[in-house]
């Protein structure tokens, strides 16, 4: 099975292909720049779903440009979303401080940290959410959702993962995002339920 993944986010592609490869064995994930798509996938959509979809489709269209007719494309939208901040930065997670510069991760944790200086320890529960959408080669749309429970810490801890990682205490794990192994985090993590969800699906055991 070869999937194209609507993403140049190397991290994300490295973390998706480890948990992809488990439930589906042979699959071959390729980027956009494998088949020369250089244009930004505009992703405005109104919920983490919405996004998937569209980069989905841009993923499968590239393909298929590209001669790729039995390839699926496959787009991802995921994000934190904080109970004290009404779901915020939800699906405007990546870019929540603005801006695309090197230190995004660290401009975006600030940020979070600065709105919830104030917020008491026992109402900084929130969690990720990681929707996934698949294009088949038929033109099927599946899309999916997987979820991961935790709390905002008041400052960083672990060396691992990205984004808020950091920042993310899971309550499943008993760490930060950033403290887990790659396998740990993958087995309760919201993007390996919602990749577990998407390989049922793709091998026929649920609908």
């Amino acid at each position: 099975m070869d999937i194209l993944l609507a993403s140049r986010n190397r991290k994300k592609m490295a973390e998706l292909a480890a948990i992809l490869s488990a439930d589906l064995p042979g699959l071959c994930l390729h980027t956009l720049d494998e088949v020369g798509y250089t244009q930004d996938i505009q992703e405005d959509g109104d919920s983490f779903e919405a996004n998937a979809l569209i980069k989905a489709r841009a993923a499968r269209c590239a393909a298929q440009a590209a001669g790729k007719k039995n390839w699926y494309g496959l787009g991802d939208d995921s994000g934190l979303a904080v109970d004290a901040l009404n779901g915020a930065p939800g699906i405007y997670s990546a870019r929540y401080a603005g801006g695309e510069s090197p230190s995004r991760d660290q401009d975006n944790n600030a940020l979070l940290l600065a709105n919830l200086k104030d917020v008491p320890d026992g109402a900084r529960t929130a969690r990720f959410i990681c929707a996934i959408a698949c294009m088949t080669p038929e033109g099927e749309e599946i899309v999916v959702r997987g979820a991961c429970e935790g709390r905002i810490l008041r400052a960083p801890r672990g060396n691992g993962g990205f984004g808020y990682d950091p920042l993310f205490f899971s309550t499943e794990g008993g760490k930060t995002f950033s403290e887990l192994t790659g396998e740990e985090k993958n087995a309760i993590s919201h993007r390996g339920r919602a990749i577990a969800a998407l390989a049922r699906v793709l091998k026929g055991e649920t609908s």
